[in-house]
């Protein structure tokens, strides 16, 4: 089976998802194949997810996406400088992956978005790269060869790409943003490369 990088995100204003689709072109670009996955909202009653298939957009994850990717991208906007309770609480339910090493040596990247500059981005950046250490995952950050990731003046930190929507969440990607989502891509792209050539 052909290796696919799992891009997996949780969007409410559509930034995020924005951003997933310019990350799978970084990988894309490197010649290796994507799979762009979301996860459902949660209902009131936690227990519910609200529909088993979407009505519009990239369709959810399945434990079988992750458990078959040989990289991953995970980005949820900033809920008061951490992820999204949709994006955990599909993370919750990853036991079984965790049991068998799924996931164990395969290289990850994270992304967010926030309505402000100083809206916890780089805590929620940090908060999602603790499922994939407990699952064995390598940690992949935007170097700083990368021009854009010194020169932004909206979005883009070490830790992973990132995203100031504005407080109505209506702000445009920035050309750096678009950049450095993209050089994040790239990087995890040729990290897979690397690790799959035998």
């Amino acid at each position: 089976m052909q290796p696919y990088v799992l891009v997996l995100y949780y969007s409410k204003y559509g930034s995020t998802q924005q951003m997933a689709h310019l990350i799978a072109n970084g990988i894309e670009a490197q010649g290796i194949a994507t799979k762009i996955r979301t996860v459902p909202n949660l209902t009131t009653t936690v227990s519910e997810l609200e529909s088993a298939v979407p009505d519009t957009g990239d369709v959810y994850c399945t434990l079988d996406d992750l458990a078959g990717c040989s990289g991953l991208a995970v980005g949820s906007p900033t809920r008061f400088g951490n992820m999204a309770s949709e994006m955990k609480y599909f993370w919750d339910q990853t036991t079984s992956l965790w049991l068998n090493g799924a996931l164990h040596d395969k290289p990850a990247c994270v992304f967010t978005a926030s309505g402000s500059m100083h809206g916890g981005q780089e805590s929620t950046l940090l908060s999602m790269l603790n499922p994939l250490f407990h699952h064995g995952m390598m940690i992949l950050g935007l170097p700083n060869s990368l021009p854009a990731l010194s020169n932004t003046k909206t979005g883009g930190t070490p830790y992973g790409a990132s995203h100031v929507s504005g407080p109505r969440h209506d702000q445009a990607l920035s050309q750096d943003e678009k950049t450095l989502c993209e050089a994040m891509g790239k990087r995890l792209a040729t990290t897979v490369k690397k690790l799959t050539q035998h």
